[in-house]
């Protein structure tokens, strides 16, 4: 494999990386406030939410401007960043969805649930501008679950408390 490749599969790593530490850092920094939920506290006839209370638009928003900024400075297109970001927010959304239909609580882990669809829809998108190809995706999907299963499993229980 080209190193040109494996720098495009680290950067695009990195844009996904963005996108899903954005919403956790500014939740952390402003903690609950102005952290509307995406579902708006709607449930399903069985109870369960729809998303949860830590998917917000707060989060959505922070995503959408802190990739399309993080593309910027490694020389990709604003365009890009914020193809990156969308589509990793909506894995992130389909994730959560996907947790709650299995019972599981709002901010419960769920390796590899939590991480593939995150990492594998903007993968998929920038495909169409980056040239990946099926072993790029394997990679950057790859890296990004090693990454967030290390750091997940590194940082003190509070410090990894869900706020989006």
């Amino acid at each position: 494999m080209e190193a040109s490749r494996i720098i495009t599969d680290l950067l695009l790593v990195t844009l996904i990386a963005g996108a899903n530490a954005a919403p956790w850092l500014l939740g952390h920094w402003l903690g609950r406030r102005d952290a509307r939920p995406v579902d708006s506290g709607w449930q399903l006839p069985n109870g369960q939410p729809l998303l949860g209370p830590s998917k917000t638009w707060r989060g959505l928003a922070a995503a959408l401007i802190a990739t399309p900024l993080l593309a910027l400075l490694i020389g990709w297109p604003v365009w890009l960043g914020m193809a990156v970001g969308g589509a990793a927010m909506m894995g992130d959304l389909m994730a959560s969805f996907l947790k709650r239909r299995l019972g599981l609580a709002s901010s419960t882990d769920a390796p590899g649930l939590d991480q593939i669809p995150e990492a594998l829809f903007p993968a998929l998108i920038a495909t169409f501008w980056l040239d990946l190809d099926w072993i790029d995706l394997g990679l950057v999907v790859g890296t990004f679950l090693i990454i967030h299963l290390l750091l997940t499993n590194l940082l003190p229980r509070r410090l990894r408390s869900d706020d989006r």
